[in-house]
């Protein structure tokens, strides 16, 4: 479940940037494989319905996963909120080091419409590859993470229907019907591979499994405070710090 990898923003530097952009949150993960920390994700962004959004995010391995693997993965994103709580983006960037793949997008949304306006690094065309212009309503991963991790008013959880678009894969995520557990809540979702995938990834895998668990916060809000999920690497989970 690559799409919810990533450690975000100096705080000092992105309040300033994100200010007045509406009701501002910030958020740090330990991605924890097999018991051990193995990285880190932190994401600061602002937006309410109605408004305008941004959010930063980063994504990094720490540790000894570091030294056998590193990933690193940093993103800024924008656009606006209807008022009904959809998510329209107006742009995106990237720069991404999978461990598999490296890419430098820069991405902006005309009419709903993905354009890309640079992808690096430049390669000729495969036969797995998908017109941008197919993608109308579409959204980019780091919109998808901070709509599917920001906090939200009880009874408003598990609302998440994305379909992404990155420059060159599309994917989609969903969350399903919530299931209250004492003071938390609990929904079952699934990250898909959909096309621009090549034929090895989308033989290794296709539908990434995982369950998103809210707790009451201080702010009377719902907070994600835990992400359980299956990895190309095995049972992995975000845990809020």
């Amino acid at each position: 479940m690559g799409i919810l990898g990533k450690r975000m923003v100096l705080a000092a530097a992105l309040a300033a940037g994100l200010a007045g952009a509406g009701r501002a949150e910030q958020a740090q993960f330990d991605f924890v494989l097999h018991g051990i920390t193995a990285g880190n994700l932190t994401w600061n962004g602002t937006g309410e319905p109605g408004g305008a959004y941004a959010v930063r995010g980063t994504l990094k391995t720490t540790g000894l996963a570091a030294m056998l693997r590193k990933v690193h993965y940093e993103a800024t994103a924008k656009g606006r909120i209807t008022s009904k709580g959809v998510y329209t983006p107006s742009s995106y960037v990237e720069n991404a080091n999978t461990g598999r793949r490296q890419s430098q997008v820069r991405m902006v949304w005309k009419k709903g419409v993905p354009v890309i306006e640079s992808y690096q690094p430049a390669r000729a065309p495969r036969p797995y590859d998908i017109d941008p212009a197919t993608q109308s309503g579409t959204v980019d991963p780091l919109t998808a993470m901070f709509a599917a991790l920001r906090d939200v008013a009880p009874g408003q959880e598990c609302k998440i229907n994305l379909k992404m678009f990155d420059g060159r894969r599309a994917s989609a995520v969903k969350l399903g019907a919530p299931k209250r557990q004492g003071d938390k809540v609990s929904c079952s979702g699934e990250y898909r591979r959909v096309a621009g995938f090549s034929p090895e990834d989308m033989t290794e895998k296709t539908r990434f499994p995982f369950t998103l668990t809210y707790a009451p916060a201080d702010n009377g809000q719902m907070r994600v405070v835990e992400v359980a999920m299956d990895s190309l690497y095995g049972k992995a989970r975000l845990v809020r710090r």
